[in-house]
């Protein structure tokens, strides 16, 4: 027995050391922009834990096509399907119903009571609306006053910097893409649409600098 069962760990240690072996970071949020403090994030393929740090932020290593599974107690728990060309994803966690699930999840530690107010603008009417927008552009400029699109870049903060870009950072389903993937999608396939404005933004990093358009599909919804 002790002969196979060392057999077996060696073919399972074998088979991972074959997989693509990449690192994947993240962030897990609630309420769209307000990061979770002491969330699991765990490795499918190693069964590997970590913890999301006072930012929501986390690292972790995964194998080939793997994927994450994000728990918290209070919330709906989540699994992130993950690849070797995806390095950051972006987790939104939805509270469970029920007051008392709120409540947990302040006394869990996970959310302070100051993340409760945010800058972020949040828009879910019902789906039949978009249909009305000709591409997202349209969408976007419709629903949040003060954006701009200037050169094909989203502009949330303002003015352009003289060092550089001043385009948002554009996260769809929890990915970071580009403007040229955003006009792929069609409004009406749109599940939720927010910015955030405020320093919330800061989790992503520089790459957040000039604000986030968090955009959910419902395909990635489901």
């Amino acid at each position: 027995m002790k002969k196979s069962g060392i057999f077996l760990f060696l073919i399972l240690v074998t088979s991972l050391s074959y997989a693509q072996e990449h690192i994947v970071q993240g962030v897990v949020h609630v309420f769209e922009n307000v990061p979770l403090t002491g969330v699991e994030v765990q490795v499918k393929s190693s069964k590997q834990s970590v913890i999301t740090d006072s930012s929501g932020m986390f690292t972790v290593t995964c194998y080939g096509k793997d994927k994450l599974k994000i728990r918290a107690q209070g919330f709906s728990g989540q699994n992130v399907k993950v690849d070797e060309n995806i390095k950051f994803v972006a987790v939104n966690l939805k509270l469970k119903p029920g007051e008392q699930n709120q409540e947990n999840a302040i006394g869990y530690g996970y959310i302070s009571d100051k993340d409760k107010t945010t800058a972020v603008q949040t828009v879910n009417p019902d789906h039949t609306t978009y249909a009305r927008y000709s591409d997202m552009y349209d969408l976007i400029i419709s629903q949040f006053a003060g954006v701009q699109i200037t050169n094909g870049e989203i502009i949330i903060r303002g003015e352009k910097s003289f060092q550089g870009s001043s385009a948002a950072l554009i996260v769809v389903d929890g990915v970071i893409t580009d403007t040229e993937y955003l006009l792929t999608i069609s409004p009406v396939d749109v599940k939720s649409i927010s910015v955030i404005k405020d320093g919330s933004s800061a989790v992503y990093g520089s790459r957040g600098a000039n604000g986030v358009l968090i955009i959910e599909t419902k395909k990635g919804g489901e």
